[in-house]
């Protein structure tokens, strides 16, 4: 499965995820395409708004572009949304970090596995159905 087809997998998982949860979400035409900032995935329900930049990787490491990240940043607050990265590790669940949390590297920024398990919230944590203490 090629790069483009294994990331809208991904983000036609989340959707699924979020819909079956009593959350609203849809996946942007064109993301990372447009000459506009769009995020993969808006979600929301009747108290709060997500922008999602999504991330499917087979490594243990994920890299974004400092633009990435920064057109997310600019969407949200415009849309009056949260930013948030949402990275899929191998046979993990999802996590998702704040743009805080990224690591700079200099040219980029990046999530590895151990800064998504130990500062990254999963997809029930994000959406409010688990207490984030109990983990």
């Amino acid at each position: 499965m090629n790069t483009k087809a294994k990331g809208t997998k991904g983000e036609r998982e989340l959707i699924k995820l979020f819909n079956e949860s009593g959350w609203s979400a849809i996946r942007a035409a064109g993301s990372g395409s447009s000459p506009y900032p769009s995020p993969d995935i808006l979600a929301g329900n009747a108290i709060r708004r997500i922008a999602v930049e999504c991330k499917v990787t087979k490594d243990y490491k994920k890299y974004l572009t400092k633009e990435e990240v920064q057109q997310l940043r600019i969407f949200s607050q415009k849309f009056g949304a949260e930013s948030w990265v949402g990275v899929k590790f191998p046979k993990e669940p999802w996590y998702f970090l704040m743009l805080e949390d990224l690591e700079d590297t200099g040219n980029n920024l990046a999530v590895s596995i151990e800064i998504a398990k130990r500062r990254g919230l999963t997809v029930e944590e994000l959406m409010g159905k688990e207490k984030i203490w109990e983990r």
